[in-house]
């Protein structure tokens, strides 16, 4: 079975219980801006996980590491969206991206709901940053940030009040927050090994 179609598989099967916003259920009570990111997969006999970090200067989630994605415009679905979105990001062809489907969607406590596309693409493709967004980009292993072994959960103040949140740590980068929570929710969802 081809890396395509074992994903296809493990999402055919009956979702577990899945992270809305952490511990925030408050947030779910208003509007949220709709957002679509790509979950890009390497196809490869050990597959990764493109990911990028975000250029300091940027109003919002500075230096964190994200997937590439943005707020769905409109006219577009979660999946044009999260293809115009990468291609911006990181010049990722969106005819080399093959949609898996988009699974569900992350509600953040800065009011986006975010729907996670995965995609798979190939090994090795010439991607590069846009100079104003992304500072960086990586590919991490599928395998490691899947295992739920790597997925800590820590707590911080916010706002006057503790909050839950999820933190992978891979060779000196720190994914967490909005990405951590999406990867936490796939992990489960695929049930990968």
């Amino acid at each position: 079975m081809n890396l395509a179609d074992r994903l296809r598989a493990s999402l055919a099967a009956a979702p577990p219980e899945l992270l809305l916003v952490g511990d925030l259920p408050e947030v779910r009570a208003h509007t949220d801006t709709p957002a679509a990111v790509l979950v890009a997969i390497t196809d490869r006999q050990n597959p990764g996980l493109i990911l990028t970090v975000r250029r300091e200067h940027l109003r919002t989630h500075a230096g964190q590491v994200a997937f590439p994605g943005g707020r769905i415009d409109p006219g577009e679905d979660e999946i044009t969206a999260a293809l115009r979105e990468a291609h911006e990001e990181i010049l990722l062809d969106p005819d080399q991206v093959e949609v898996i489907g988009a699974v569900d969607t992350y509600r953040t406590v800065t009011g986006h709901a975010v729907t996670p596309v995965i995609g798979v693409i190939p090994p090795d493709l010439p991607l590069d940053p846009h100079e104003h967004e992304v500072a960086d980009w990586f590919e991490a292993p599928l395998a490691f940030v899947l295992d739920p072994g790597n997925q800590q959960r820590r707590s911080a103040l916010f706002q006057g009040r503790e909050r839950h949140y999820y933190e992978i740590m891979w060779e000196n980068r720190r994914i967490w927050g909005a990405t951590a929570a999406m990867i936490v929710n796939l992990s489960r969802r695929l049930r990968w090994s």
